[in-house]
C-alpha cells in the first residue's frame, strides 16, 4: 500500500492500515485539517467538491463530505465532474476553497484529494506545509451540533462550464462547423465521457465516435495520455476514417490527440498548437516548465513573442504565468493553462482551441503537426541509496558541467546548443529524475546514459 502527503494535497492506494494506504482515517484526517486551515484564515464556509469516475470515488465523497459538515463547511457538490470545471466552480460560487476527488492519471486502485484555494487554484507550498502539519498533531477541532455545515448538490456545472468555453472569442464555431470534422473520443471510462461529446457536439461536431466514455471507473486501459496507451484510440480512427482523435485523463486536465493517420500528435505538441493558435491572434508571453519541449519556446519566438520557464509543478507554471502576464501557458503533458478563462490546465478548452486552429490552418492534423520542430523527450531515473547525499551529488554535476548554460529554477537544467538536460530529485524517496531532449531520439537517449553514468561515479566517489 502506499501514501503520499504532500504540499498538494494526500494520494494513495485504496485500502491497507492508516497511515500507509489511503483509507477512510486518512480521507477524514486530511480533509478535516483542510476545513481546519480554511477557517483559520477566515475565509467563507464554503466548499466546492467534484469527482472522477473511479471505484472508490463515492466512498471518499462520503468520507469528505461528512467530513466538511463536521467542521462546520458548507459544501457544494458536483458530483461527477472534472479538475478545471470545480476550479471554475470554486470562483463562481465565491467559495472558499475547493477539493477534487481524483488520482488524475493513476490507475484505478489510487484516488486522492486535490486542494484548491479561494481562486480555485492549487494551494502554496507554504499553505500545503501548514496542512500536513496539522494532520500530523491532529490539530484540527469539529464543531458542535448547532454548527454544522450544509450540503447541496449543483449537477449542471460541466454545461455551465463548457458555455463559458464555446463563448470565448477565440473559438471559431463558424470554422468548427464548416469542417464537419469526424471525431473519435476515448475518456478511459471517467468523467470526460461526459463532458468531452457534450463540447464538442457544443461546438458544432455532429460525427462523434465514443470509446471508453461510460463512466464507471473500470479503465479500458492505463488512463495516463501517452502514445503506448492509445493503440485502440488509433485503431478506430483509422478504422472509420476520423479527421482526429481525442484522449483526456480520467480527470480532464490533460488532453492529447491522434492524427488522422493514426500517429500520435504528441502530448506534448498539444500546448505547442494551441499556443501557436493564441499567439497569432493575440501576441504575449508563454509559460511552460524545465521539462517540457523547447518548441513552445521557438514557435513563440518564431512569432516575436518571449518565452520564459517555470518550475516544475502546475502551481509553479501558474505563478510564472501571472508574473509575466502570460497569454497561454501549461505542461508538456498535455496541459493547457489558457488565463482568461482560469488558471488551470483544462483539456476541454484545449480542444476548443485545437479544434479552432485545425479548422482555420486547412490542414490535417499530421500536417500540422509537422508544421513544429520534432524533438524528442527521454524520460529517465535512477535509484540511488538512502544515505546518499542528493545535493551533493547535482552539485558536483553541476560542476562538471559549468562552461555549459546551466538553470538551477528547479533541480539542474543544463543546455548544449539546441539540447538539454533536467535532473530533478524525488522529494519523498531517494531519486533523481533525468528528461533530455534532442532533435535526435538517439542523441537524447544518449545524453541521458551520460548523465546516469556521471551521477553513478559521484555517487560513488564524491568529488
Amino acid at each position: 500500500m502506499t501514501l503520499i502527503k504532500s504540499i498538494s494535497g494526500i494520494r494513495g492506494t485504496i485500502g491497507g492500515k492508516a497511515d500507509q494506504g489511503l483509507t477512510p482515517i486518512d480521507i477524514v484526517k486530511f480533509t478535516s485539517a483542510y476545513a481546519q486551515w480554511i477557517k483559520n484564515n477566515g475565509k467563507n464556509k464554503k466548499i466546492v467538491i467534484g469527482r472522477d469516475a473511479r471505484i472508490s470515488g463515492e466512498m471518499v465523497n462520503k468520507l469528505v463530505v461528512g467530513s466538511l459538515m463536521g467542521m462546520g463547511m458548507d459544501v457544494v457538490d458536483l458530483e461527477l465532474s472534472t479538475t478545471p470545471t470545480v476550479e471554475m466552480a470554486v470562483v463562481n460560487e465565491k467559495a472558499a476553497g475547493g477539493i477534487v476527488l481524483t488520482a488524475s492519471h493513476n490507475p484505478k486502485q489510487w484516488n486522492a484529494l486535490k486542494l484548491l484555494n479561494q481562486n480555485g487554484e492549487f494551494i502554496s507550498s507554504e499553505s500545503g506545509a501548514e496542512i500536513i502539519a496539522m494532520v500530523e498533531s491532529d490539530d484540527f477541532t469539529f464543531t458542535e451540533v448547532g454548527g454544522l455545515g450544509s450540503y447541496k448538490k449543483s449537477l449542471s456545472y460541466i454545461d455551465w462550464h463548457i458555455e463559458q468555453i464555446v463563448d470565448m472569442p477565440l473559438v471559431d464555431l463558424h470554422a468548427i462547423k464548416k469542417k464537419d470534422f469526424k471525431i473519435v473520443v476515448d475518456a478511459v471510462n471517467s468523467t470526460g465521457g461526459i463532458a468531452v461529446p457534450k463540447l464538442l457536439r457544443g461546438l458544432g461536431v455532429e460525427k462523434i465516435t465514443e470509446l471508453n466514455c461510460e463512466p464507471t471507473g473500470e479503465f479500458a486501459h492505463n488512463p495516463e495520455p501517452l502514445p503506448e496507451n492509445l493503440t485502440g484510440l488509433s485503431n478506430e480512427v483509422n478504422k472509420i476514417d476520423a479527421d482526429l482523435g481525442i484522449v483526456v485523463d480520467p480527470d480532464v486536465d490533460r488532453l492529447a490527440m491522434v492524427c488522422e493517420d493514426g500517429s500520435p500528435f504528441g502530448e506534448e505538441y498539444t500546448l505547442v498548437a494551441i499556443a501557436d493558435y493564441v499567439l497569432s491572434i493575440n501576441k504575449g508571453n508563454t509559460v511552460s516548465n524545465l521539462s517540457s519541449t523547447r518548441a513552445l519556446k521557438d514557435i513563440t519566438e518564431n512569432l516575436e513573442c518571449e518565452y520564459h520557464a517555470s518550475a516544475v509543478g502546475e502551481v509553479n507554471v501558474v505563478k510564472k504565468m501571472k508574473e509575466v502576464s502570460a497569454v497561454i501557458g501549461g505542461e508538456g503533458n498535455g496541459g493547457v493553462i489558457y488565463p482568461k478563462l482560469h488558471y488551470g490546465r483544462d483539456a476541454l478548452a484545449g480542444i476548443a482551441l485545437f479544434l479552432s486552429h485545425l479548422a482555420r490552418s486547412g490542414k490535417t492534423a499530421s500536417m500540422l503537426r509537422s508544421k513544429y520542430p520534432n524533438y524528442h523527450i527521454s524520460k529517465n531515473k535512477i535509484q540511488l541509496e538512502p544515505e546518499m547525499n542528493v545535493d551533493s551529488i547535482l552539485d558536483n554535476v553541476q560542476t562538471k558541467y559549468k562552461n555549459q548554460p546551466i538553470s538551477t529554477i528547479d533541480g539542474v537544467k543544463i543546455e548544449f546548443e539546441n539540447d538539454w538536460v533536467l535532473l530533478r530529485k524525488s522529494n519523498t524517496e531517494p531519486i533523481i529524475r533525468i528528461y533530455s531532449e534532442s532533435t535526435s531520439e538517439t542523441t537524447a537517449d544518449n545524453i541521458a546514459k551520460q548523465i546516469i553514468a556521471d551521477l553513478k561515479y559521484f555517487a560513488k566517489n564524491g568529488n
